[in-house]
């Protein structure tokens, strides 16, 4: 992940996405570097456009949002009903549930 956060970083400063800009943006935060990531992130991005990629991801959570109706659809009696609120297990569950992970 923190190659792809170079590469944005590099794109939103306007600069150039090479292998050589994520290598020092990764060393300089103090990640060992593997080039072969690097090399392969800079050949992935080659065709892509930066700009319109962010703009369509920004817009697709939005459009998957689970249980939305279509447009113009109104939602079903079941949908319309509150949620009923969930609550916050407390720290002592949360860590007796966290142990369970460790035997």
């Amino acid at each position: 992940m923190e190659y792809v956060y170079a590469a944005m970083l590099l794109h939103s400063a306007g600069k150039e996405i090479t292998e050589a800009g994520i290598t020092k943006i990764l060393k300089a935060s103090g990640v060992e570097v593997n080039e072969a990531r690097a090399k392969a992130l800079v050949a992935a991005l080659e065709d892509i456009n930066i700009d319109d990629a962010i703009a369509t991801a920004a817009v697709a959570p939005a459009a998957a949002a689970p249980g939305a109706a279509p447009a113009g659809e109104a939602p079903a009696a079941e949908e319309a009903a509150p949620a009923e609120e969930e609550e916050e297990p407390s720290e002592e569950e949360a860590l007796a549930g966290l142990g369970s992970l460790f035997g």
